[in-house]
């Protein structure tokens, strides 16, 4: 800390001297060496980062590498070069100048892969706007160094790589930080903003030299040995303790693709207009390119976004068949279509079962009756949950009705302390319905009909085994009660519930609750002594009981 605090004081005395107090002397702070020892604390501190600490050692090992390159190349310029008018090109400053670019830009990416998630459409975000910083870079930069390149060959390629070098610099630092979804840390803002300064600081070195107007420790200078301490302290911030995804929903990530197609746009139409080196207009152009691939990646996730909120919206979380928002689609086609069949089925024991066994397991039990029906229907038609425990099949073809005790048996499951099975009623597309509610309301009745038979059947069997405990009772009470009870105006049901409790009437309430389908029957007999409805009057009236 210590040492990044007085190289920091350092710097901000030097931009005072240089700018405000026009170079006044300072003795040896103001000496030509002193910001080598700046650039020699970076380094080290970048090392540093890299031995002491194991997590993310390569990058910062890799990073720490080229900021000593780096400096190794200034320390030459600065012992050998620094008052030559007219440098050697390429000279062994120049080695480490151009070794700190690659390595800086190796470990970047490095440390991007150890942070971020990578995802196509955030890799072509930080390829399109690498390429289009770089076209910039290009444009403003290279433009001057090529206009003023000359001499030997060596010379040129070495006076170009600078900017080509920085240029991919600055491409990957901007390309890094569009793949994290612009999710900044204090590492990356540190890093970027280091590595801005120094592509600042290169490129108007480059620009004064070509144009011949260069002079050693003017004010932009202390663009590299700051950005090169920024790179240091970035290498000793906290990181995050595990790879950050971005959100999908951040307003963030249209960032990248809307400024890197505006600065390839306003290029282009520049070079159409003006002059422009082919570098700036490929690189330009290929940014444009990335645009229009992340636009269509855009569109494509769109569309599976929507279509999976539109099957999410048509199909039942539990069992994964559709519900009834998709059943009256499917309906509405098959209308259309004709010759269908529609079957609508209750689960029997089902809430015996829950309430035995838990709301899970009837859940798990759901879900294995569901994949059954689906399995049994296959090809042939379409399954449905509409309900709780209801469900639904829409079976083409005529004739499809000798399907349906198939598809019931499918929904039916016994084990050790229960049975489920269901009722169902089924109807014929387009014959008996010309639209989905009246199919479903017809479909419904026959269902529950099919369900008040099945409790009958059962009902009728209790009775029958308590009449035979009774013998042969006398019919004509019963009979005198029934026909009471219709010219009441009551119910078949209820009818028929009048003549059955005149029957068992003499067993007793207690007996017949015993059997649970006759309990209307033994809420008749118990009532008998104090009628409370039409019902109990017309059976107590049978044994001459009175009301109170």
């Amino acid at each position: 800390m210590v040492p990044l605090l007085a190289c920091g004081a350092w710097l901000l005395a030097h931009a005072l001297r240089v700018v405000v107090f026009d170079g006044v002397d300072l003795g040896p702070f103001s000496s030509r060496f002193a910001h080598d020892v700046v650039l020699v604390c970076a380094a080290v501190i970048c090392l540093a980062r890299g031995v002491l600490v194991a997590r993310e050692r390569a990058a910062w090992l890799l990073i720490g590498a080229g900021v000593t390159a780096w400096t190794l190349g200034e320390l030459y310029y600065t012992v050998v070069l620094w008052y030559d008018s007219s440098p050697p090109i390429p000279s062994p400053a120049d080695a480490g100048f151009l070794l700190f670019p690659p390595l800086a830009l190796t470990g970047m990416l490095v440390l991007v892969r150890r942070r971020a998630h990578l995802r196509l459409a955030l890799l072509v975000d930080g390829i399109a706007a690498a390429l289009s910083v770089s076209a910039l870079s290009a444009a403003i930069v290279f433009q001057a160094v090529l206009k003023h390149a000359e001499g030997e060959p060596v010379a040129v390629a070495t006076s170009l790589a600078y900017p080509i070098a920085d240029l991919v610099l600055l491409a990957v630092g901007v390309g890094a930080l569009a793949t994290t979804g612009w999710r900044l840390d204090r590492t990356w803002v540190l890093l970027a903003a280091g590595i801005l300064v120094f592509w600042f600081a290169d490129s108007m070195y480059l620009v004064r030299t070509a144009e011949g107007v260069y002079e050693a420790g003017g004010w932009f200078d202390l663009g590299w040995w700051l950005g090169l301490l920024l790179i240091a302290v970035a290498a000793w911030q906290r990181g995050p303790t595990h790879r950050r995804r971005p959100a999908d929903d951040s307003l963030r990530l249209i960032i990248a693709p809307l400024v890197s197609g505006a600065i390839a746009l306003e290029l282009l139409v520049y070079a159409s207009l003006g002059d422009l080196n082919p570098l700036a207009v490929v690189l330009s152009a290929a940014a444009l390119v990335f645009v229009l691939i992340r636009l269509t990646l855009t569109f494509r996730q769109n569309v599976g976004m929507l279509r999976a909120s539109r099957d999410e919206a048509l199909t039942d979380a539990l069992t994964g068949l559709g519900n009834r928002r998709a059943l009256t689609r499917a309906l509405d086609e098959a209308l259309l279509e004709g010759a269908h069949v529609l079957a609508l089925f209750d689960l029997d024991g089902f809430k015996h079962y829950n309430d035995t066994f838990g709301h899970p397991a009837g859940d798990i039990l759901l879900a294995r009756l569901g994949a059954g029906l689906e399995s049994y229907v296959g090809d042939r038609g379409r399954a449905f949950r509409v309900g709780g425990d209801e469900f639904c099949v829409l079976l083409r073809g005529e004739g499809a009705d000798h399907l349906v005790d198939g598809a019931a048996r499918s929904l039916s499951a016994e084990g050790e302390g229960y049975w489920v099975g269901c009722s169902y009623g089924f109807i014929s597309l387009p014959d008996e319905a010309a639209d989905p509610d009246a199919a479903m309301r017809i479909a419904d009745q026959r269902m529950y009909a099919s369900k008040n038979a099945g409790r009958m059947s059962a009902a009728r069997q209790a009775r029958d085994v308590l009449l035979a405990v009774l013998g042969a009772p006398d019919p004509a009470p019963a009979e005198r009660a029934e026909v009471a009870a219709r010219a009441a105006g009551l119910s078949t049901d209820e009818c028929e519930a009048v003549r059955w409790a005149v029957e068992l009437h003499p067993l007793g309430e207690d007996v017949i609750a015993a059997a649970p389908s006759l309990r209307v029957v033994a809420r008749l007999v118990a009532e008998s002594h104090a009628p409370e409805s039409p019902a109990a009057h017309i059976v107590a009236a049978q044994f001459g009981a009175r009301a109170r």
